[in-house]
């Protein structure tokens, strides 16, 4: 029962100091614009060709 009291106040303790921190708090969130960036170019292939393993091509 000791080790369960000595628990207790250990767990007091703890909270006591979390609550001494006051929490953050946010009047207004600024958010910075973001850069507009262009998409990558798209290839369009109409090849296929499968693996080495199977031989078979398709051009």
């Amino acid at each position: 029962m000791r080790d369960a009291d000595e628990l207790t106040g250990l767990l007091q303790a703890w909270r006591e100091d979390i609550d001494s921190v006051p929490f953050p708090t946010f009047a207004e969130l600024l958010i910075p614009q973001q850069k507009q960036r262009s998409a990558p170019p798209v290839t369009v292939s109409a090849s296929v060709q499968v693996t080495k393993t199977t031989g078979w091509r398709d051009r």
